[in-house]
């Protein structure tokens, strides 16, 4: 049995839009990850239900959060897996509210050292490989966007190994499927998540 069909990989998109070019470009990832004997997990972020992180300052010992939300299925499934895509559409220069909710919620994979010292204490010790989507109009920045994905890649021990920007003219959904060269950079990647 190869290494790779130990992989396990989770597709996040954070785009509001079923059928988006966010999602395609997530899901043709996860087809790459497929192809090579990976299980896959999609979450699709607008069907959850989930609250802002209330900055509770302190560490909940037997989970990651105090709130019992949409949030629980993504921890689940983060635990689950050796790999991760998040993909957003860029809004105002940065990621989706879809996006920033799930980051935001994802604080508590550090906890506050206790006693009133300054850092943090790593809860995620398993490492994972990341992968990067990101979808815009043609005069959007993706920079700022790509920082905040890589913030929490950097917090959660995801080492980045892929990403895609599709810049679009119109408001098409799902026009990237016209792109055969963008979608077969993000089959490759998907390949490249489970080396």
């Amino acid at each position: 049995m190869s290494d790779a069909l130990l992989k396990n990989v989770l597709g996040i998109s954070g785009s509001p839009v079923i059928g988006s070019s966010t999602e395609l470009l997530v899901k043709e990832i996860l087809r790459g990850a497929e192809s090579k004997g990976a299980a896959t997990e999609y979450i699709f972020l607008n069907e959850l239900d989930i609250m802002p992180c209330q900055a509770c300052g302190q560490s909940p010992e037997d989970g990651y959060c105090f709130f019992n939300d949409g949030m629980d299925l993504i921890y689940e499934k983060f635990d689950w897996c050796d790999a991760i895509v998040i993909g957003s559409p860029i809004y105002f220069d940065s990621v989706s509210a879809q996006t920033k909710l799930f980051i935001d919620r994802c604080n508590c994979f550090r906890a506050f050292i206790p006693e009133g010292e300054s850092g943090f204490i790593k809860r995620i010790e398993k490492w994972r490989r990341g992968a990067m989507v990101l979808v815009g109009g043609e005069r959007e920045k993706y920079e700022y966007a790509r920082r905040v994905i890589g913030g929490f890649y950097v917090w959660a021990n995801v080492e980045s190994v892929g990403l895609i920007t599709y810049a679009h003219a119109g408001s098409r959904k799902g026009s990237v499927a016209e792109s055969p060269d963008l979608l077969e950079k993000a089959f490759d990647i998907g390949v490249k998540l489970t080396e």
